[in-house]
């Protein structure tokens, strides 16, 4: 791997955390105004359409790119990012972009921490102590608040470890099947279940909103291709750490947008997350 196609790769992360996080901001205003189901639903038709206009300009077509040793994995992982995404959104809601986010950053820990009892991997005793650092910073981030421990603090929570159940079952598939056919069964499924559910909450939309609809459809496909671009050109323990940016963006657009607030324990509990998420990386990265 060259120098520059670490940089292009990085270059690729950055823009991707950014366009996810514009996402993240038109989820929030039409989730806010309309069903979330609904939403998610017309966002994953487009989703669908992009991963088989994608699966089939690949070698051996749609055919190809669905065939699976292991369908009732890819069936439940393609399932539960779409649930994921349906419960972040509602957390965007209840809490707003900011603390939803900075609670949502420690997927990564979970992953490390569930690394060994689902992939077999070993976690050795400095990362054990990262994570449990990390899981601090999530309690700085709920406790001195009015909502300490109620539903509406737990829902994003609740979304990082659907997040992080999805990422280590992306990398279980892996094993057996391409990234392709994951790619293909995760747009699939989730736009068949979103539309059983979803099409029980359609409601009429405006012209504006349907116009923030489209902008949000295309932006997603155009997240998920640089996200691609970028894991090709670049290795994922090199890039993996600017996906932190996220958080900063989805933050400034709550901030300046939504009229959101900072407040102190979030910031130090971000901190303390993105800081324990960065050394499991680092150590992963040693000894990978």
């Amino acid at each position: 791997m060259t120098d520059q196609n670490t940089r292009l790769g990085i270059l690729l992360m950055i823009g991707t955390t950014f366009v996810f996080a514009m996402q993240d901001g038109l989820s929030r205003h039409l989730a806010g105004a309309y069903n979330v189901q609904m939403v998610v639903m017309v966002r994953y038709w487009f989703f669908a359409a992009f991963v088989i206009f994608v699966g089939a300009r690949k070698a051996g077509g749609i055919r190809a790119a669905a065939a699976t040793k292991q369908p009732v994995l890819q069936a439940f992982r393609g399932l539960l990012l779409a649930f994921e995404i349906c419960v972040m959104i509602a957390a965007f809601i209840l809490l707003g972009l900011v603390e939803s986010h900075a609670v949502f950053a420690c997927y990564p820990l979970i992953i490390a921490a569930l690394s060994g009892p689902v992939l077999g991997e070993r976690v050795g005793w400095r990362r054990w102590v990262a994570i449990g650092i990390g899981f601090i910073g999530v309690l700085v981030i709920l406790n001195p608040s009015q909502t300490v421990f109620s539903p509406a603090a737990l829902v994003p929570l609740l979304a990082a470890s659907m997040f992080a159940l999805y990422g280590l079952l992306t990398r279980y598939v892996a094993r057996k099947d391409t990234s392709a056919t994951s790619f293909f069964w995760t747009g699939t499924m989730g736009a068949v279940a979103l539309t059983c559910i979803g099409v029980w909450y359609w409601e009429p939309m405006s012209g504006q909103d349907w116009a923030l609809m489209g902008v949000l459809c295309i932006t997603g496909a155009l997240g998920h291709y640089m996200l691609i671009r970028c894991y090709e050109v670049a290795e994922a323990s090199a890039v993996q750490p600017f996906a932190y940016l996220q958080l900063v963006f989805a933050s400034a657009l709550g901030l300046t947008v939504f009229g959101e607030t900072l407040r102190p324990n979030v910031a130090i509990g971000a901190a303390i997350v993105i800081g324990a998420g960065l050394f499991t990386l680092l150590r992963e990265r040693r000894r990978a």
